[in-house]
């Protein structure tokens, strides 16, 4: 049987497109409500963070959670929880609706670290000499999510209003049914976690492991966080910064599979370096020619270099501690989700001061070092193990 005929493997990536399809509409949210609710730029990145910050944090626990009593319920209550919070932060009027927005990100805590050890553990029972580009397989339906939804969520905001977009639970709620039912329940550990770690290797080199999360993730999050309201400040409406919005996901996504794919074929240190590096000049090309036409591609590219280092970093993670996926895969997710935050804080204040133009500058710099990191033989911490090397 193939991977794509695996009932729990389809249960779990449709979740992760549902999830993200979700957590796509926070800056077409934010961005919508900026002028209504005098939100400020800084205040838009405080809120951002917020939400960055309540999934990033979680995560290590659910996905505890998730090796403890298994995937089913962490997430498929996690995808549940996301669609109440987000339909009532659609609907509900003023400020409250910011607050239920942030608490959105609890349901994405709880999908995100189950979804990908369910979804890495089934693919290694099909594709076992292929982990990377399985995981990729993974990760592409979250970032077709994210793709598509600011292009849709535009849309729907210029035709109906933030209220409108509750009309995206017509997808999400049958996908968290089918989760429930498809998913497997009973955890998956043959060790303590005391063990796990133990067996996980220096405990010292997983600083410079994280000084190339935290870099990467930088640029990926406030890029995220910041294309609406940059283009809605250069006299964009909805529709159109949807659009610029999805180009960059759509190449994160299709970067993602490509880097899965090579991350089997080549070194991934080498793979994560090169493509960072050259990261940072897409991005300082936009600061000249972002505005019509050519932005288009320049964010379609960048989104690509920096989306191929995705799943050789989580994959990594994952093969420092084989019997507990979940937990390895929301400590490495929560972390690049939580430096990430402080990258939108920051730039949040920056755009206030000195413009985007700043934030975008110092976004290629952060990418750009990120690759300079990754080409160092300490920034990938512990040795891989034979689950990572398999």
């Amino acid at each position: 049987m193939s991977l794509w005929a695996d009932r729990p493997f389809r249960a779990a990536v449709s979740g992760h497109f549902a999830v993200d399809l979700l957590n796509s509409q926070r800056a077409i949210i934010l961005a919508s409500l900026s002028s209504p609710l005098g939100l400020s730029n800084a205040f838009i990145g405080v809120l951002s963070t917020a939400y960055t910050l309540m999934g990033s944090a979680l995560q290590p626990l659910f996905g505890l959670l998730a090796d403890r009593i298994g995937a089913r319920w962490v997430a498929t209550l996690g995808i549940l929880w996301m669609a109440l919070s987000f339909g009532m932060a659609v609907l509900l009027p003023g400020r409250l609706a910011l607050v239920l927005l942030v608490l959105t990100a609890v349901g994405s805590a709880a999908f995100h670290p189950a979804g990908t050890a369910e979804a890495t553990q089934r693919a290694r029972r099909y594709l076992t000499a292929r982990i990377a580009f399985a995981a990729s397989l993974f990760f592409l339906f979250g970032q077709m999510g994210l793709a598509l939804g600011p292009a849709l969520g535009g849309v729907i905001v210029e035709l109906r209003g933030v209220s409108g977009l509750a009309i995206l639970l017509v997808v999400v709620l049958p996908v968290g049914v089918y989760a429930g039912l498809k998913i497997p329940s009973g955890g998956r550990r043959s060790a303590s976690l005391s063990e796990a770690l133990s067996g996980a290797g220096d405990w010292r080199g997983f600083v410079p492991f994280g000084i190339l999360i935290a870099l990467r993730s930088w640029t990926l999050m406030t890029m995220i966080a910041f294309i609406p309201k940059y283009y809605i400040d250069l006299g964009y409406g909805p529709a159109a910064f949807g659009i610029y919005a999805a180009m960059y996901m759509g190449g994160s996504a299709l970067g993602g599979v490509g880097g899965g794919w090579l991350a089997d074929q080549m070194d991934k240190r080498t793979l994560v370096s090169r493509t960072l590096i050259l990261a940072g000049i897409p991005l300082l090309l936009l600061v000249p020619f972002g505005a019509g036409g050519w932005g288009y591609p320049i964010i379609f590219v960048a989104g690509a270099l920096i989306g191929i280092s995705h799943s050789p970093i989580v994959v990594h993670a994952q093969g420092m501690m084989p019997t507990y996926e979940g937990t390895a895969s929301g400590a490495v997710l929560g972390f690049t989700f939580a430096t990430g935050a402080i990258g939108i804080l920051v730039s949040g204040f920056l755009a206030d001061q000195f413009g985007f133009d700043t934030v975008i500058i110092v976004a290629a710099v952060m990418v750009t070092l990120g690759g300079l990191h990754a080409g160092s033989s300490r920034s990938w911490g512990a040795p891989p193990n034979a689950a990572e090397a398999a």
